[in-house]
């Protein structure tokens, strides 16, 4: 019998302005909204984020980019990238981005009567889209 050994992740909905982020795990496939952290300039405090990488130890961490409508680069995309290199960098994690077009539309569904901000929720779907594709694809994993 083959046992799945528990990975958590952190999922993060980049913004400039302000970065949500969930916790997640791939036994379930289920992921929880977290935190909006305040960011400057796209900076999160990096105090901060790494008192959330102390607290849950994610064993990767997950990263929304979005396209366009029609599937070109988002303007955002060098700054996600920019942000997702200096996680790695800084936390020595693997990053893995996910097409995120839409997970602020189903956010925005999910928020009605929760304390979580509208990112928060963003990187639960980010995460939870992840989840269930690297369950489907295990060298994702």
């Amino acid at each position: 019998m083959i046992v799945a050994v528990p990975r958590t992740a952190l999922g993060f909905d980049y913004g400039e302005k302000r970065i949500g982020v969930a916790v997640g795990q791939t036994v379930t496939r289920t992921a929880s909204p977290l935190v909006t952290l305040p960011a400057r300039h796209g900076q999160p405090d990096w105090l901060v984020l790494g008192k959330l990488i102390d607290d849950w130890r994610p064993d990767c961490l997950v990263v929304g980019l979005p396209s366009t409508n029609e599937g070109g680069v988002h303007p955002l995309a060098s700054a996600i990238e920019r942000f997702a290199g200096r996680l790695e960098g800084r936390y020595h994690r693997p990053v893995a981005f996910i097409d995120e077009r839409l997970s602020s539309h189903a956010a925005a569904a999910l928020r009605r009567g929760t304390r979580h901000t509208l990112d928060a929720l963003a990187a639960q779907q980010i995460l939870e889209t992840w989840l269930l594709e690297a369950a489907q694809s295990p060298e994702q994993k």
